[in-house]
């Protein structure tokens, strides 16, 4: 079980702040179950109520610093998600986000950045399907690395490279 503080990554919704735990009183719910009060880190009017029990949602702990630094590190050797087929991809991309685990994150990243780079230099854009997906990895990985690192959202692409330059 989660504390009430905690924030916690929960599915697609990313990282939340878990504000209370409670029973629902509300008609069709079971009274005798715990739900999170949940509110997403980038939404401060949204309440999101996720069963404690709940097994078909990824719901885990915030990356910790130490785990934060050794991902940035090993940043180089994480595979890409590489997949030809332009039908199974979008699939590869949506089953990786919804895993809520950060190197799977960092695999959608990694592989949108190197198809960006290859069409530019074709003279191509990059897909509108490839940039939705480059930024929801992005926004849920940066998001949680900001949150543990202590850095602004919008500085951690450029953190991430100096660390990377630096090593």
């Amino acid at each position: 079980m989660f504390e009430v503080g905690e924030y916690i990554v929960y599915g697609s919704k990313g990282v939340c702040q878990i504000e209370g735990i409670t029973h629902l009183d509300i008609s069709g719910a079971d009274k005798e179950r715990l739900y999170y009060v949940l509110a997403p880190l980038g939404d401060s009017n949204g309440k999101i109520y996720a069963p404690a029990d709940n097994q078909k949602i990824a719901m885990r702990r915030v990356i910790t610093k130490a785990e934060a630094d050794k991902l940035i590190q090993e940043l180089p050797e994480i595979e890409m998600l590489w997949v030809q087929d332009e039908r199974q991809r979008e699939n590869k991309y949506k089953e990786a986000l919804r895993t809520c685990d950060y190197r799977a994150w960092v695999s959608i990243v990694k592989t949108l950045h190197t198809r960006m780079e290859e069409r530019t230099a074709q003279g191509k854009k990059i897909t509108a399907l490839d940039e939705k997906y480059m930024r929801m990895a992005e926004n849920e990985l940066y998001s949680e690395l900001s949150l543990t690192l202590g850095i602004p959202k919008n500085e951690m692409e450029g953190y991430i490279r100096m660390q990377l330059k630096d090593a």
